[in-house]
């Protein structure tokens, strides 16, 4: 938003976007520290503006913004990747969208602070998913009709497209940076409750577990410092690897299925859609996967091709061979799991 109002500013450096990042985090996790009992409200309150802010942007770009036709909309394609293939280049760009599906996978980790969550948190991350889905794609159909010209609003000052869009549709500096505006308040909200989700993974909601979430925050955007090729593939490991887990996890229930074995205790179920389900879970999970170890655009050949590699494929190979070897040398015999250590009443 700076640099649409002032496009000579000097305020992308990598020094001054990491400090940026630490900003962020400070304030979320600050937010979790001392306003922890005010979350359940502040989440009631951003639930409001998060529908409030998908109809004033809908109308925004529905009244205001010149539209390109449908033809070109629905059956124009672009290899924004160069990879020679629209449909290869669709799938490298998989890796973004899927980290959408972060909010309820963060529910999931807050559950025992919800009343009944045995029943109430499958349905609210269910019907979650399918409301922001039918409203995700009724936004991004939107936002593809405002796009008249891709490559002046790739080309942009703003360097956001979506920025971009809502300048083309208001002309108004005011208009577009209040839109703008709205859209980093949801942002910080949703980073709060990653945050808050992490915290619970570490340990119950605690300060010092806070701590933990605030210095490894800080500690892995400090990469961006010297190198924004290494922030970005740390980033590309934690898509990959949340991936993984869900593959692991549903993976355990599908071969449960398949032998024929009892499924755990449960009050909410697919029922006869759980194995169909589980399969196309499973396909789409390991697409996912596999490219998000792909870099945004072919280097084969470039002689600088270090800087545009993704390096989350060694990152994470590295990291399950040391896990691995930790197994293997002892770890599986000091493993206490978390269940064993819930007093039993």
């Amino acid at each position: 938003m700076v640099l649409l109002v002032y496009p000579n500013a000097d305020v992308s450096t990598l020094w001054q976007t990491t400090l940026m990042v630490f900003l962020f985090v400070l304030l979320t996790v600050a937010f979790n520290v001392f306003f922890a009992h005010h979350l359940p409200l502040a989440e009631g309150i951003v639930l409001f503006l998060h529908i409030f802010a998908f109809f004033a942007f809908l109308l925004t770009l529905w009244i205001m913004a010149d539209h390109a036709p449908a033809a070109q909309v629905f059956t124009t394609f672009h290899d924004g990747g160069g990879w020679g293939n629209v449909g290869l280049s669709c799938l490298v760009g998989l890796a973004t969208p899927i980290w959408c599906f972060i909010g309820p996978d963060a529910g999931a980790h807050m559950s025992e602070e919800l009343k009944d969550a045995s029943l109430q948190l499958p349905k609210a991350m269910m019907w979650a998913t399918f409301g922001n889905g039918i409203m995700g794609i009724g936004m991004l159909i939107t936002f593809c009709f405002c796009i008249t010209d891709l490559d002046a609003l790739l080309n942009s000052d703003s360097n956001y497209p979506i920025i971009q869009v809502l300048f083309n549709a208001t002309a108004s500096y005011a208009g577009t940076i209040f839109l703008g505006s709205v859209l980093l308040v949801l942002l910080f909200f949703s980073t709060v409750t990653t945050v808050a989700s992490a915290s619970r993974q570490t340990w119950a909601f605690s300060r010092d577990c806070l701590l933990v979430c605030l210095g490894v925050s800080l500690i892995l955007s400090a990469i961006n410092f010297g190198s924004q090729t290494a922030l970005n593939a740390v980033l590309s490991v934690s898509n990959a690897a949340l991936i993984f887990s869900y593959i692991v996890s549903i993976g355990c229930v599908r071969l449960k299925r398949l032998r024929g074995e009892p499924l755990l205790p449960r009050r909410w179920s697919l029922g006869k859609w759980g194995a169909p389900l589980n399969d196309i879970t499973l396909v789409s999970l390991f697409i996912g996967f596999v490219f998000s170890f792909f870099p945004a655009s072919p280097s084969l050949g470039d002689p600088a091709w270090a800087a545009d590699f993704n390096w989350a494929i060694v990152i994470f190979s590295a990291t399950c061979l040391l896990a691995l070897v930790y197994y293997i040398c002892g770890g599986s015999r000091r493993y206490v799991a978390p269940v064993a250590l819930v007093k039993q009443e």
